[in-house]
């Protein structure tokens, strides 16, 4: 798989802060590779580096063969980014803020009228081609602003944190989208805190914390390798006492967040157990499933609330 995105030794600080530390990662052609992290990890700065938005002090990256930030201007003609904030003209129509913004790459006025139904029915709002932006709900504004990310037909796509503040339906819709787009052949390079999203569509990922790459592999490698298969939940009360008492015996390690423990357990036999354990346990919930890339997230960053 050839690399369309390289970054080695990648460096930045702030008013001598480190926000980034020293990043190595790369990203092949086609596949939708994740950035994970907390609040404040250096997802967002690192999304602006590659993008040549801002200057590193250390390192080298090249995206679609070319040397950034000294060649930014050419590298972004080529991709497309879905900013956190979708940014839309509320003054123009869904279509004309796509029209307007293909005008920004210099695209002529047929090339865009060629694309416009696809984009729109891409995104599902050929319905709506005539309206205000205040006129669209949160998941139409930014399935729109997807659409408007892709007018320059991108080589890869860059998306920072795409379906925060959606629900499940519109969040599922845009999942949809972004497989149709890596069934294409587009290249997705993502940022999210949804570790179901990162989850379904990513082939890999990185996990970052305190500006440093701490793990990367595919999401299933991630979980066979850095988490107990099995976790039991035990909610109510009397999860701190279960925890202290009963969920050791089993489980190989657990973890008290609130009124929850989290028991994790190398076997199913041993799961199973530690559920009955802990079902018998006064009026504890309980909940059995198996590790998923959450565990490995809280486990490698830590459960402390980030600002």
């Amino acid at each position: 798989m050839s690399e369309v995105l390289s970054v080695s030794g990648l460096v930045k600080r702030f008013a001598g802060v480190e926000a980034i530390a020293g990043i190595d990662f790369a990203v092949g052609r086609g596949e939708c590779f994740g950035l994970l992290g907390p609040n404040g990890a250096g997802k967002s700065t690192t999304l602006k580096a590659v993008l040549g938005l801002v200057e590193p002090d250390a390192g080298r990256i090249r995206l679609l063969g070319l040397d950034i930030p000294a060649q930014a201007r050419l590298a972004r003609a080529r991709v497309g980014v879905v900013p956190q904030n979708d940014a839309l003209d509320p003054d123009f129509s869904v279509a004309e803020n796509l029209l307007v913004f293909g005008r920004y790459f210099g695209l002529s006025r047929a090339t865009l009228a060629g694309r416009l139904d696809g984009l729109l029915d891409f995104a599902g709002l050929a319905h709506k081609r005539d309206a205000k932006i205040h006129e669209l709900s949160g998941g139409m504004r930014r399935r729109l602003t997807l659409a408007r990310a892709l007018v320059n037909d991108p080589e890869v796509l860059f998306l920072d944190e795409p379906t925060t503040g959606l629900d499940p339906q519109a969040r599922h819709l845009i999942w949809e989208r972004l497989r149709r787009l890596l069934g294409q052949g587009k290249t997705i390079v993502l940022t999210t805190h949804f570790m179901e999203e990162a989850e379904r569509l990513c082939s890999r990922l990185a996990i970052i914390d305190r500006g440093r790459r701490i793990a990367m592999d595919s999401p299933a490698a991630l979980i066979a390798s850095q988490i107990e298969p099995h976790v039991v939940e035990a909610t109510g009360d009397g999860a701190a006492d279960w925890a202290s008492a009963g969920a050791p015996a089993l489980a190989t390690r657990v973890e008290l967040v609130g009124e929850t423990a989290f028991a994790y357990c190398a076997s199913l036999e041993a799961a199973a157990a530690t559920g009955a354990a802990a079902a018998g346990h006064g009026s504890l919930r309980v909940l059995q499933r198996p590790a998923n890339l959450e565990d490995v997230f809280l486990k490698l960053t830590g459960r402390d609330l980030r600002d």
